[in-house]
């Protein structure tokens, strides 16, 4: 079986490398702090090194021979990580939702042997490959709306949330511009902006702009539809609290400082609900036309380990996609997109089924 790299032993990286272990993978877990990877020796099909993965020179030896690198490390590692990979030749997949950070990647893969492919966690990732399976069923495509949350089942504080994936990630998404197509014309709208309310179920949500969930979806769609936008969910009056901290006490200037309030002050927590709220509408056979797609993913056991559901389903996506580049179903050099991967053959792949409630 083929040996994959994953960088990166917090919460999404051991959960990557527990469901691809479990597959029959040959696992290397690196990270930089050798505290992270207490725990990680001596497990079934998983070795565990230390590297500097900051460091382009001093990570690549620690790469020689894997099939693929999947970085699961903070957004601000992903273009040295990334070019350490190009130089060693593997396939390189990462869970970024940094636009910038990308844009690197895109970079790294021009003229490349080997696949790039980022952004394949759940948003972006899994929700593009949504979107752009609706887009397709559309003879003219008027609004595509992308709606994605992590939120806790039982939240307990003023802001409603807990926290459940990188707090560094969260930060960035909410600070930095938001892509979007607005009456056919790509542009940058404002985070936090764009609130709205609705019910699913009975229960209420609200959703504002976001940056990073819309990956590459924008420059794919341009020209085909009149509004493309994509915003995160979450329990209503979060979005009015963020904007005290962000903008008015200027937090967005001081981040470190905002992560250590929010990690000793927002308790972490398994008891999680994913939710993916897909929405395409436009001309089908001349008729004005709407499509949705709707999912709720919950925590639950994998591999005889409590997970919660954002590791789920973002360990299930990046896993899915190297499952299926081992298999020859994806272009095996150059930029890959998300929406690229056909949702049906995502869904059939022993991990993308996850997202059905169906792997084993």
């Amino acid at each position: 079986m083929k040996r994959i790299a994953v960088i990166g032993a917090g919460k999404i990286g051991t959960a990557v490398s527990d469901m691809l272990a479990g597959a029959g993978y040959e696992i290397s877990l690196i990270d930089r702090d050798a505290s992270r990877l207490t725990g990680q020796f001596g497990r079934a099909g998983i070795s565990a090194q230390q590297a500097d993965v900051a460091d382009p020179t001093a990570l690549s030896p620690v790469l020689d021979g894997v099939f693929a690198v999947i970085s699961a490390a903070p957004y601000s590692l992903t273009a040295p990580i990334a070019r350490a990979v190009r130089q060693v030749g593997a396939h390189y997949l990462d869970l970024t939702e940094d636009v910038a950070s990308t844009r690197q990647v895109r970079a790294l893969a021009d003229g490349a042997k080997q696949a790039f492919i980022p952004q394949c966690g759940l948003a972006p990732g899994f929700v593009s490959i949504v979107a752009a399976d609706l887009a397709r069923r559309f003879d003219e495509l008027h609004d595509v709306r992308l709606r994605v949350g992590a939120l806790p089942r039982y939240p307990s504080n003023g802001l409603n949330y807990n926290l459940t994936w990188s707090t560094e990630g969260v930060i960035n998404e909410y600070c930095e511009p938001c892509e979007a197509i607005v009456q056919g014309q790509r542009c940058e709208t404002p985070p936090l902006e764009g609130l709205e309310t609705f019910a699913l179920d009975g229960v209420t949500y609200e959703a504002f702009n976001t940056s990073g969930g819309l990956g590459s979806l924008c420059e794919t769609l341009a020209g085909r539809v009149r509004n493309l936008n994509y915003r995160t969910i979450r329990y209503p009056g979060h979005a009015q609290l963020m904007k005290t901290l962000l903008q008015d006490l200027r937090l967005r200037d001081r981040r470190d400082l905002l992560k250590d309030i929010f990690e000793h002050a927002l308790p972490t927590t398994l008891q999680d609900v994913v939710i993916v709220f897909v929405t395409v509408s436009g001309l089908k056979d001349g008729a004005l036309t709407q499509e949705t797609y709707v999912n709720r993913i919950y925590a639950q056991a994998v591999a005889g380990r409590m997970m919660s559901a954002i590791q789920i389903t973002t360990a299930a996506s990046v896993c899915a996609v190297a499952d299926m580049l081992a298999t020859g179903a994806l272009p095996q050099q150059g930029f890959v997109r998300q929406e690229d991967i056909p949702l049906e053959a995502f869904l059939a792949n022993r991990f993308g089924r996850w997202y059905a409630g169906e792997a084993d």
